[in-house]
């Protein structure tokens, strides 16, 4: 329907043009051919350089026929109101050519004022010396001499019959155009051109709430597209939300354009405000052929970059697959860890992304304007003054990454915090301590500060971490008894390996007791907690099944 209406208002524009006889005035045509110059220098004047666009005359617009048309320098127009009639390039005695063409526009002006106009009553009288061009037989338009007609390549007497036809044809024209009868059929046309857009806009805005309704109705099939099926990112409720901004963001594009175009349109059926229309018209279209022609002229900048681009692309495809490969250990190299292979990737893709951006950099609009690069050089700025601290972060995850402290799901001990590596990133690590308690350390403190692995003997062959307590006995108990029975509360503890076996140290020989540490190997680090509570719960069983009395904790028993 909306095809429609716009189909009908192209139809209404030309009918109104038709219905008005709008068109190129006979005379325009004749006066632009009696001012073409046949021996006569060929500069164009300046004199009239106020001239209207529609100014057959003062454009040097010709004639169907006739010779490209040029003015004279110094020449002046004879005007009708906004239409230039002819051109006038000499004087008569001490008569200036400026106020030649002055006065014969106001003679010209006053019998298009006047109440009765006679067209037959323009006449041409034959003096001795010019062609006199007279109404009513008294009152002289214009005189031709032969210098006017000369300067022209016409006889006086063509010349003169000329400048006849062109001033009757342009005031019967401009009374026509501004008599009552001409003013109401303007006026009826006007009427139906605005009920003609009163009538669009209403079909546009029935249209778009019909298209709101059905976007509102069908809000619970968003949620079944597949993507975001599986995702489920986006509720419906904000597809909607999406859908109805984008419609009721057309429909105000649709209404706006079409009272832009019934402005111009309104405009051009009344000579006063016709000359307004082409630049109302131009002020939409200039933008738009701008931004045409300058999306054409930037094609080839586009394809550079869009080959740049596919190049870096699946060059980095091919080099992912490389360090996954790696990563995998299907691919060998001597000195070099699997564990580095992502972070190596991620360091070599963030480089090869950064030099893809210097490559197309030159090839983005605007980047060699002052503007663009003042943006850019402010932006460098103020980056280097805020990330001083994300800087040695990402240096310090650099390092940490081909230091190899530690890897994901590793048991530490960074400063005052124990817990498995959750996540490593170029700016912090994330640990989750045995309370479930995320910890976040960055990675510049990681790099500064004490870090110990649990965790780092336990993988591969090597023989585990050794868990370790220290207890007190009274001298009077024989090691040789102390021995075994702690040994016997490490192998019955889980998580213990039984090869190698658990030791047993004597560290102190104190005042009243001596110290006693069992050492035991486990392949299960992050279960400490678990190990060290289990170990405690068998030391007490077997000692008080050989009634032997614990000294470390001290404490005292009335007996």
């Amino acid at each position: 329907m909306l095809f429609y209406y716009l189909l009908v208002f192209l139809h209404l524009h030309t009918f109104f043009f038709t219905a008005l006889n709008i068109q190129e005035s006979p005379s325009s045509n004749l006066a632009a051919s009696i001012v073409s110059p046949a021996a006569v220098p060929t500069q164009t004047s300046e004199k009239i350089g106020d001239a209207e666009p529609n100014d057959s005359v003062k454009l040097g617009k010709p004639a169907s026929g006739t010779a490209e048309v040029r003015l004279l320098p110094t020449s002046y127009a004879v005007r009708l109101n906004q239409d230039s009639l002819f051109a006038i390039y000499t004087k008569v005695g001490s008569f200036l050519p400026k106020e030649r063409a002055a006065a014969i526009s106001e003679k010209i002006k006053q019998l298009y004022q006047a109440t009765h106009f006679e067209p037959e009553q323009l006449q041409i009288q034959q003096q001795s010396d010019t062609e006199d061009i007279v109404y009513a037989g008294e009152e002289v338009i214009i005189s031709i001499s032969n210098l006017d007609a000369s300067m022209l390549g016409y006889s006086k007497e063509e010349l003169a019959s000329n400048y006849l036809s062109i001033i009757k044809e342009s005031i019967l024209k401009e009374r026509e155009n501004h008599s009552w009868l001409t003013l109401l059929k303007r006026l009826g046309l006007s009427t139906l051109v605005l009920l003609t857009t009163a009538l669009l806009i209403y079909s546009i805005h029935r249209l778009f709430q019909y298209l709101a309704h059905n976007i509102s109705a069908n809000k619970q099939r968003y949620g079944n597209i597949g993507l975001l099926k599986r995702l489920k990112i986006v509720k419906p409720e904000h597809i909607e939300n999406i859908f109805l901004r984008i419609n009721g963001l057309l429909k105000i594009i649709f209404i706006g354009l079409s009272i832009y175009l019934t402005i111009p349109l309104l405009f051009s059926l009344f000579p006063e405000t016709e000359a307004w229309t082409g630049t109302l018209i131009d002020w939409v279209l200039s933008p738009i052929k701008s931004m045409v022609w300058a999306a054409i002229a930037y094609l080839p900048n586009l394809i550079r970059i869009l080959l740049i681009f596919i190049l870096f692309k699946y060059g980095i495809h091919l080099i992912r697959y490389v360090f996954l490969e790696m990563e995998r250990g299907h691919i060998h190299l001597k000195g070099f860890h699997a564990d580095w292979a992502l972070p190596t990737f991620n360091i070599l893709r963030f480089m090869l992304y950064a030099f893809m951006l210097v490559l197309i950099f030159p090839f983005l609009p605007g980047s060699s304007s002052p503007a663009f690069q003042g943006v850019t050089v402010f932006l460098g700025v103020l980056v280097s003054l805020g990330s001083s601290n994300a800087i040695a972060n990402i240096v310090a995850g650099l390092v940490i990454t081909y230091m190899r402290p530690f890897r994901i799901g590793d048991r530490v001990k960074i400063g005052d915090s124990v817990g498995d590596v959750m996540e490593k990133s170029m700016l912090v690590t994330r640990i989750k301590t045995i309370k479930n308690e995320d910890i976040t350390v960055p990675n510049s403190m990681i790099l500064s500060s004490t870090t110990v692995n649990y965790s780092n003997h336990t993988k591969n062959d090597g023989k585990g971490l050794i868990v370790h307590y220290t207890l007190s006995l009274d001298y009077e108990v024989p090691w040789e008894k102390v021995y075994p029975l702690l040994i016997e509360a490490a192998l019955h503890t889980p998580y213990i390996q039984q090869e190698p076996k658990p030791f047993v140290l004597q560290t102190q020989l104190n005042d009243f007791n001596i110290s006693y540490q069992i050492n035991a190997y486990t392949k299960e680090a992050n279960a400490q907690a678990m190990i060290y509570s289990k170990l405690l719960e068998n030391i007490r069983y077997v000692f008080q099944r050989e009634e032997i009395e614990l000294l470390s904790p001290e404490f005292h028993v009335l007996k």
